[in-house]
């Protein structure tokens, strides 16, 4: 493929990016108008201690997330473990529950008074535990789409030489993951550098929370912004760690169906330990906040008006989850060709910026809406679009990761030949390109459309007078420790968000274990 790309597929991706880092531009401008007495947040003994404290939140959390994904992925692709395809779903589905949801669920059965009696869980290991639960999905659905479009050909090779399964495992098949482990792990520590709900919940100190009360508490705002560009420059480390640790592996091939299904392997003695991990995990992210949830719901006064009361609310809720879905993906597409077909210093570096937004909590991103929209797009402010925009902002590298492996994984040569029989770029675009990748862009825009349901923060700040959501609605009920209120459209939010996830995992997780670097 040429090196140069067409000008309008660069001025595309060119345009996304650039909304995408909006909220980085207004961190700065916001900066830049304190003069230099605003890094003097940057001497203070306390930002060092915030830094330190979400650095370890995220590297543990991380860990924590690909300990729990990446065994969980090889026993429902490589095992013979009994139920596997029943695993495959309940291990997935608690990423329809929201990590704040999540957090309240621990909070409630821990502690004095709780429902189980445990020690109470907050603080760092209270939030470990919530983030842990919430992101290890994203490891197992990426790790377990990647193993099972893996050629078994080198395990078996690896088998006749005489390795055991231990050997293979430790030398083919995980150096084979390293790619999926790396996105993953990135999404998680992404998600966790940004999450605001569990570390306010659980009272635990990270940037995220320091930022939101600087900008609730501050009439001066550049304290917050100068710590929002401390959160930029940890996302950025973060893709230099992922970047290395992913490597350079190529899985492209002419047909998807040309890998031959591996060999299970026989658990034997382990199977009942393998089962009883399975199970524990189920129970402690998905069973667990079921339970809390529907326990809270059935102690509400009135269920039944309580549940139809949340028809607005409901539809308003898919219909931003699926407008923000369709926009992400279209948005994903550009940026994915021009990394992809087009890879050189500066697109590398295009695609790399388009995660730095990322990071930042909602609020950052829904401040930085409001500060453009109100000042340049006056007639925007206030309604829908500038709440979509949000969601893009967002929740752009879920649908990049899923976009660009599923891409990477389309022989380039198919493209060729079809400019060959005469095609133009567009069409080859639309009869070539996209057919080929749209595994992985409904997987993208499954994870974003999931994502956006559970968004609080930039919803609370950018939704229209009267744009009330699930989400929302959850959150007001629990600011006033009026949880058996949160109970009901909490779980309205799971109900509507399983069936996107279960189609999701139902066909093999797209191609979101295909991504690379």
């Amino acid at each position: 493929m040429s090196r140069r790309p067409p000008v309008a597929l660069a001025a595309a991706a060119i345009a996304v990016v650039a909304l995408v880092c909006l909220p980085l531009v207004y961190l700065v401008v916001r900066v830049a108008s304190g003069g230099s007495a605003a890094f003097d947040v940057l001497e203070r003994p306390r930002t060092l201690e915030l830094v330190v404290q979400t650095c370890g939140l995220v590297a543990a959390t991380t860990a924590a997330a690909i300990a729990i994904g990446v065994p969980a992925a090889w026993l429902v692709t490589r095992t013979d473990l009994p139920g596997r395809r029943v695993w495959t779903v309940l291990l997935a589905l608690p990423l329809v529950i929201p990590s704040y949801v999540l957090a309240l669920a621990l909070i409630a059965v821990s502690g004095r008074g709780g429902l189980l009696g445990i020690p109470s869980i907050t603080g760092f290991w209270g939030a470990l535990a919530a983030l842990s639960l919430a992101t290890y999905p994203y490891v197992f659905l990426l790790c377990s789409a990647a193993l099972r479009r893996s050629d078994a050909s080198l395990e078996e090779a690896a088998r006749g030489l005489g390795s055991t399964p231990a050997q293979v495992l430790r030398r083919v098949t995980l150096p084979a993951l390293r790619p999926a482990i790396g996105a993953s792990g990135l999404l998680v520590a992404l998600y966790t550098l940004s999450d605001f709900g569990v570390v306010s919940l659980m009272r635990f100190d990270a940037l995220t929370r320091a930022i939101f009360l600087q900008y609730r508490s501050l009439f001066d705002r550049t304290p917050a912004a100068v710590l929002g560009l401390v959160l930029v420059a940890l996302t950025a480390v973060v893709l230099v760690l992922e970047a290395r640790a992913s490597g350079r592996a190529r899985q492209a091939r002419v047909s998807p169906g040309a890998a031959r299904p591996a060999r299970r392997v026989a658990l034997g003695r382990w199977r009942a330990p393998a089962v009883a991990f399975c199970a524990a995990v189920v129970g402690a992210a998905l069973v667990l906040p079921l339970v809390v949830v529907v326990w809270w719901a059935l102690r509400a006064p009135s269920f039944d008006a309580a549940l139809s009361s949340l028809w607005e609310p409901a539809l308003r809720t898919l219909l931003a989850a699926g407008l923000a879905a369709t926009a992400v993906t279209l948005a994903a597409l550009p940026v994915a060709l021009l990394a992809v077909r087009h890879r050189t210093g500066w697109t590398r570096l295009l695609e790399r910026g388009a995660y730095i937004s990322n990071a930042l909590p909602g609020v950052v991103v829904a401040l930085s809406l409001v500060f453009f929209a109100a000042r340049y797009t006056p007639a925007l402010y206030g309604g829908l679009l500038v709440l979509i925009v949000a969601y893009v902002v967002r929740f752009f590298p879920q649908s990049l990761t899923a976009v660009r492996g599923s891409l990477q994984r389309v022989d380039p040569r198919l493209e060729e030949a079809a400019r060959g029989l005469g095609h133009r770029p567009v069409s080859v675009l639309a009869r070539v390109t996209v057919p080929l990748v749209a595994p992985g862009m409904l997987a993208g825009a499954a994870l974003v459309f999931v994502s956006t349901m559970k968004e609080l923060p930039a919803t609370l700040i950018l939704r229209p007078i009267g744009f009330d959501t699930l989400a929302t609605e959850v959150w007001t009920a629990t600011g006033v420790s009026a949880y058996s209120q949160a109970a009901t459209p909490a779980l309205a939010l799971i109900v509507l968000a399983a069936p996107v996830m279960w189609l999701l995992v139902a066909r093999g997780g797209g191609d979101l274990g295909s991504v690379e670097r």
